[in-house]
């Protein structure tokens, strides 16, 4: 590990849930806060704080990356992963705690680096202290339902085809995902339902200051996808599709 920073997680820092909320809204667009399986970070914090952590600077104290994941039981193939992703992540790991069922995996929530510290290499500093932290508790791998970074630019381009998209050296066109790669993960499959956002049309105006005036698909900034607005119903739906990566143990 570097020494410019140490690993503190949710047991060493009983206010890092508090900590989290300066660092976590202003790296989402607005609508991403409204997923309502995100409630389940709360008991994150609360259950499972040894796997919630920050990279915090020494001698500053300064937050240069957070990162939130989760253990949980799975027993099929990782290529038989769920379509639903990460709200089923969420649910089934907070699922396997109630019931008291052994974890074999862990799986990545979020990593989030502030604006003011990219370009430093620390989301692959967080990846691999969530991979530490999976070896710490003798779990047999990391897997992530990747939200492709750049896949923004791109919302009406399919995931399937988006994946697939390599640079001139062979590593994913996608940041996020070839930050995943060079860190030895694999390419499971889409998960075309990784997370659900549904709100009224007023709602969905107010989180991405534009106006529905007609039922249709539309481009929003920082959805990976369009976003169907249905006017007669007074609702808004948004289905994220993001992308399974597994990272075995070493």
């Amino acid at each position: 590990m570097p020494d410019n920073y140490r690993i503190v997680t949710g047991r060493d820092h009983p206010d890092l849930r508090a900590l989290s909320r300066t660092v976590v809204p202003p790296a989402w667009p607005e609508f991403m806060m409204h997923d309502p399986v995100a409630q389940g970070f709360v008991e994150c914090y609360q259950q499972l704080g040894e796997f919630q952590f920050v990279l915090m600077e020494n001698g500053t104290d300064d937050v240069l990356a957070l990162g939130n994941s989760l253990p949980l039981r799975w027993d099929g193939a990782i290529d038989d992963l769920p379509d639903e992703g990460w709200d089923w992540a969420m649910v089934k790991g907070l699922d396997d705690l109630h019931a008291d069922r052994r974890p074999n995996l862990l799986c990545a929530l979020q990593i989030v680096v502030p604006s003011k510290h990219a370009g430093r290499r620390l989301s692959a500093d967080a990846v691999n202290a969530m991979k530490e932290i999976a070896k710490l508790h003798g779990l047999d791998g990391l897997i992530a339902p990747v939200r492709p970074n750049h896949k923004a630019r791109y919302p009406l381009t399919p995931m399937e085809s988006y994946v697939r998209w390599t640079l001139d050296d062979g590593w994913p066109f996608d940041p996020w995902m070839r930050v995943h790669a060079r860190l030895g993960a694999r390419t499971v499959k889409v998960c075309h339902r990784a997370m659900l956002i549904t709100g009224t049309v007023s709602e969905w105006e107010s989180w991405t200051k534009m106006r529905f005036p007609d039922s249709g698909e539309y481009v929003v900034e920082g959805a990976l996808r369009p976003v169907d607005i249905d006017r007669g119903r007074d609702l808004g739906t948004y289905i994220e599709p993001n992308v399974w990566m597994h990272h075995p143990t070493e």
